[in-house]
């Protein structure tokens, strides 16, 4: 196997929220766990491009956090002059729970702006939130038609398992943190994903491992805690989540 090659996916992690970041950068190198490194605002992106630029491992995501949205409105001309530099956009989608509801109305404004020009320029790979507002996400996704040049990734998905099946059928990827298999309702909703659309996320460091904040490094034991949804070795499974990163950065590659 090539050093180049990855070894585990985290496809949706805050890298530059670590007090240590510039290290959590440097060991998915060494781990070689093929990283997604969404921000929160545009204005930190060009200094995580930065770090991510020796690295073969670490991708980052221009990002817009819904929650975010209404304080920094200012900064979307920045958003949307990085946006021809960036194949990853992240984090970005919608955030309907009470203590950030009212902002729910600019959310929509922002996010629907986004999916116009992914949908525009194409190529892009999306990593979406959807906490409470999964009808409203989909929705947009399907009206605007970003998927026929571009791919979304749903982030921490917690929809019905019809809006799951709506998700797939749209043609969307899903990525899998380890909270979202501590529970026997949420494990069968990841279960009823499709498996060949599945990648592992860490969502460090807003998730914990062992009572620290989960790092790239902890993924491992996501595709642990899948073995059992999935009835699959846990290397079989690791492969199957390469393959399905592979999949799509093909696919998106257009």
């Amino acid at each position: 196997m090539s050093s180049a090659t990855p070894r585990f996916v985290d496809y949706h992690c805050h890298l530059d929220l670590y007090p240590d970041y510039a290290n959590q950068f440097l060991a998915c190198t060494e781990k070689r766990i093929a990283t997604l490194a969404v921000t929160t605002t545009p204005r930190a992106w060009p200094r995580n491009r930065e770090l991510a630029a020796s690295s073969p491992f670490v991708r980052v995501g221009l990002g817009f956090h819904p929650q975010l949205v209404a304080e920094r409105s200012s900064e979307f001309h920045l958003f949307e002059k990085y946006f021809s530099e960036s194949r990853f956009i992240g984090e970005v989608g919608l955030d309907a729970s009470p203590q950030h509801y009212r902002s729910y109305s600019e959310q929509k404004k922002t996010f629907e702006q986004i999916l116009k020009l992914c949908a525009g320029q194409g190529g892009k790979i999306l990593s979406v939130h959807s906490v409470r507002a999964t009808r409203d996400v989909l929705g947009l996704i399907e009206r605007l038609r970003p998927l026929d040049s571009s791919r979304v990734v749903l982030h921490w998905f917690g929809g019905t398992k019809a809006e799951a099946q709506l998700a797939a059928n749209l043609g969307c990827y899903f990525s899998v943190n380890a909270e979202m298999l501590t529970k026997d309702a949420r494990r069968a909703l990841v279960g009823t994903l499709p498996l060949n659309r599945i990648l592992t996320e860490t969502d460090g460091p807003f998730t914990n491992t062992l009572n620290q904040p989960s790092k790239p490094a902890d993924v491992p034991r996501v595709i642990t805690m899948l073995q059992s949804v999935f009835g699959m070795e846990e290397e079989e499974l690791r492969k199957q989540v390469l393959a399905n990163l592979d999949a799509l950065e093909s696919e998106s590659n257009i």
